[in-house]
């Protein structure tokens, strides 16, 4: 029955397709103007920052090149042989011959401070120092840049403009973009000596002069990432800019003088970088500048700095924003008409096969199965008509595994239960000894000192057999937290199977039981740890000495050649490769002792597993050796296997590790193997 407030699943989902997909498609319009505009700025950061540092490096090779061509025309041998007559006629071929970059040339008679020669007037374009340049040139001796006199030569500012009034002009307000020469720019004047030769010396008589407006570019047209150019000192002075009005002013005049100071600051810091200006022309007129920085050629102090900017306003930076912004707002509004288009399609399409599963669901009997809608057109649909069809088996097979999860939890449980009545009541024994003897030899019930000595001797077994428990414990419980770690070193495993024969001879002995040790045998060489290799046959020997009330125990060493998937290089690893043929130590450890079931034989080597759980069996133990010395030979590539005929045949336990090939089984050699069963070298 339809309730009140209810829809449909047709008219939700197309509601839900709409309101979903509209508003994604606008996010993704403006994420995707937005990554444009970014993509766009930051290639224009790029490129200012690359043109900042083009263009410092033209003005720097400018200033050289004005430099090496004045010294070049300065000494040149037709100054000494022109005729002073003709001085007007060499400074004006001079003048053609020179780039085409230089303003003025003039010839000055440094005597009489008079210009006899020039391409620009007879007005002096540079105030000559008096005694700059030595009176006489010493032979051979060249002229360098030392010998060259800069100065910088400010252009004249237009009247009407304040030179102590903070502006912000706009780039309509630059008089004189875009043209270059000395009466707009800031110009290099550079002077040079010329000696004439009089006699066997070489006197001081003119000077060569030559003046060049800063190669700078004036304007910067939409679309262009290069800006135009703006060249400010080290002391803040702007020496060029499109406004000529701009040039001579200090940048704490300018409106945006903090963010002038900072581009200054970091150039002399030898960075190269770009910043955002504010107002450095029309207030709210965002610019982007990259800047970079020079010698400063017009001075030969070390420290002092030209910084040289690329500027370019945002809005001509991001001019190509326009037409992605068309692009996408067409992309938009197709893509909003194919979305509702595809929506009014797609909820038909999914709304049919929801209907018939809501009806399947409806009249399905969880007690009989029955055949669900199938054969539609979309692939999910048909998954989800099997899963539904497949749910009560499902259902069932779950229950069923819940049930066996139960009871192997409760097995699980029992196990544990019974592990700590046995560990309290091992653990409770021989400490009960302990306290027990102690306390007679304290409260000197003993007669002499051979019994005293006889009560402790008994306190030390006890408390020996109590650490062995606690480090039962704490082996498996570092296996179980794997952080049980071993330390492989190449053994004789003869050598340490005899330590724990050792160990056990004294059992043995007291119980009557016959042993039967291998024959002598040459040492055999394994890689394995001394310590834990020898703790799983301590392990082994002493359940043989434990479980056999009467008899004997048969121990026994063999080789033999097993085949593996992978060859076994000795030394504890395994390389892939072709199957091949390796040898192996077998220890077998047969005893005569009460023997076990064989469908409980796999069960020993598993954790708190015990053939009698009771505390009142009549052997002792924690149900923990095997399991360690288990996981003890398969951490060192081995292998512990168990075998019984039954209750009453007694039980055969074999160990098997890969023999190393530097054994002396290979080699005959037992003088090869040292104590500590490391190689001699």
């Amino acid at each position: 029955m339809v309730k009140l407030g209810q829809s449909s699943f047709r008219r939700i989902l197309l509601s839900r397709i709409l309101l979903l997909s509209v508003p994604v498609l606008l996010v993704g319009e403006y994420v995707t103007y937005r990554k444009a505009r970014s993509t766009l700025l930051e290639t224009a950061r790029q490129n200012l920052t690359e043109s900042a540092v083009r263009k410092a490096d033209t003005i720097e090779q400018w200033a050289k090149s004005l430099k090496s061509n004045l010294i070049g025309a300065s000494e040149s041998s037709m100054l000494q042989s022109v005729d002073p007559k003709d001085y007007q006629k060499f400074i004006a071929q001079l003048g053609q011959r020179l780039p085409a970059q230089v303003d003025c040339l003039q010839l000055t008679n440094l005597k009489t401070n008079q210009v006899i020669a020039s391409t620009c007037g007879q007005q002096p374009i540079q105030s000559l120092p008096a005694k700059f340049w030595p009176p006489v040139q010493q032979q051979q001796t060249l002229l360098d840049d030392k010998s060259v006199y800069i100065s910088l030569s400010l252009p004249k500012q237009r009247q009407g403009t304040a030179n102590d009034q903070k502006v912000a002009l706009g780039a309509e307000d630059f008089p004189g973009a875009g043209k270059e020469g000395s009466d707009s720019q800031a110009s290099l004047v550079l002077s040079a000596p010329v000696y004439i030769r009089r006699g066997n010396t070489l006197q001081l008589s003119y000077a060569l002069s030559l003046q060049s407006a800063l190669p700078v570019q004036t304007s910067a047209p939409k679309g262009s990432l290069a800006g135009y150019t703006v060249a400010i000192d080290q002391d803040g002075t702007i020496l060029a800019h499109p406004n000529i009005n701009r040039v001579g002013r200090n940048i704490a005049q300018e409106a945006d003088a903090d963010r002038l100071k900072s581009i200054v600051k970091r150039a002399i810091a030898g960075g190269t970088a770009f910043l955002h200006l504010f107002s450095f022309e029309r207030n709210g007129v965002e610019l982007l500048a990259g800047y970079a920085a020079i010698p400063s050629p017009s001075t030969k102090q070390e420290n002092s700095k030209w910084i040289i900017l690329a500027v370019s306003r945002l809005d001509y930076a991001l001019s190509g924003l326009e037409e992605i912004q068309q692009v996408l707002f067409n992309l938009i509004v197709g893509l909003v008409a194919a979305s509702i288009i595809a929506t009014l399609y797609l909820s038909r399409d999914l709304a049919r096969p929801v209907e018939k599963l809501r009806d399947y669901a409806m009249k399905v009997d969880t007690e009989a199965s029955q055949k669900v809608p199938q054969d539609f057109q979309i692939r999910e649909f048909n998954q989800l008509s099997e899963a539904l069809n497949s749910m009560v088996q499902g259902l069932r097979s779950r229950a069923k595994a819940l049930e066996v999860a139960t009871e192997e939890a409760q097995v699980a449980n029992q196990l544990k239960n019974e592990f700590l009545g046995n560990i309290s009541h091992e653990l409770r024994t021989p400490l009960n000894g302990i306290i027990g003897f102690i306390q007679i030899v304290r409260d000197g019930y003993c007669d002499d000192r051979d019994e005293e000595m006889e009560f402790l001797q008994r306190a030390h077994d006890s408390s020996m057999q109590l650490l062995n428990i606690i480090n039962d414990i704490l082996d498996i419980a570092k296996i179980e937290s794997g952080t049980f770690s071993m330390m492989l070193e190449v053994v004789d495993i003869i050598q340490v199977l005899e330590d724990a024969i050792d160990l056990q001879a004294t059992p043995i002995e007291e119980k009557g039981l016959k042993l039967r040790l291998p024959d002598p045998h040459d040492p055999i060489i394994v890689h394995a740890d001394p310590e834990k290799l020898k703790q799983v046959f301590l392990n082994v020997l002493s359940n043989a000495v434990k479980f056999t009330e009467s008899g004997s125990i048969n121990i026994s060493v063999r080789l033999e050649s097993r085949t593996n998937s992978g060859s076994f290089n000795g030394s504890g690893e395994t390389t892939t490769g072709t199957s091949g043929q390796s040898d192996w130590v077998v220890v077998t450890i047969k005893d005569t002792g009460i023997g076990i079931e064989p469908e409980n034989q796999q069960k020993l080597f598993q954790p708190f597993v015990m053939a009698d759980g009771s505390t009142t069996r009549r052997f002792g133990g924690n149900g923990l050796g095997l399991a360690i010395s288990r996981r003890i030979m398969e951490s060192m590539i081995g292998s512990i296997t168990l075998h019984s005929a039954g209750v009453n045949q007694g039980t055969t336990v074999m160990i098997s590790l890969p023999v190393n090939q530097q054994s002396s089984f290979y080699f005959h050699s037992p003088d090869l193997v040292t104590e500590k069963g490391n190689f001699k070298s």
